[in-house]
């Protein structure tokens, strides 16, 4: 049997959720985990790296419909090919930007057709968040995983159709 004092450090470790108290020890860790990788990973240092060229590819802009919205999603794809492998490029806090549209742009350069959408496309736009903890309290923590997966879904069913 745990001391008291032992007790609630332990209990301050499991899931939960925060209060008027503050945040879990667990909820502090994944957020400061979740802003260190961010802060790693952000657009605009990812921008600077790599810029694939789109010779040789169909790219850019498409719209996917799924059950009746209009989801954006970045697509690359060899031009002229069909039949080709798919690969799903599931974006990162930031959502869909340049580095993500790079990294779809090095599949299909190695044959694949890369499709990267839109999962935050419903409840906002990342890129307006200056904030970390803000874009992932009124933003990521808003899309539903049903959401994400049926997108997803949609996104396969969409590549059947085009390629």
């Amino acid at each position: 049997m745990l001391r008291d004092d032992l007790k609630a450090e332990f209990d301050s470790l499991l899931p939960g959720q925060s209060t008027d108290d503050g945040a879990t020890r667990r909820t502090a860790l994944k957020t400061a985990l979740g802003v260190g990788f961010a802060a790693a990973a952000a657009p605009i240092m990812a921008q600077t790296a790599i810029k694939t060229n789109t010779d040789g590819l169909t790219a850019g802009e498409v719209t996917i419909d799924v059950g009746g919205f209009k989801l954006p999603a970045y697509r690359a794809a060899p031009a002229g090919k069909t039949g080709l492998p798919v690969v799903l490029v599931v974006q990162e806090i930031f959502g869909v930007h340049e580095h993500i549209a790079d990294v779809a742009r090095r599949f299909a350069k190695a044959g694949y057709l890369a499709i990267a959408p839109e999962l935050y496309a419903r409840q906002g736009d990342p890129s307006k968040y200056t904030e970390i903890a803000k874009l992932f309290a009124e933003l990521v923590s808003k899309v539903p995983d049903a959401q994400v997966m049926a997108d997803l879904d949609g996104v396969v069913a969409w590549a059947g159709a085009n390629g």
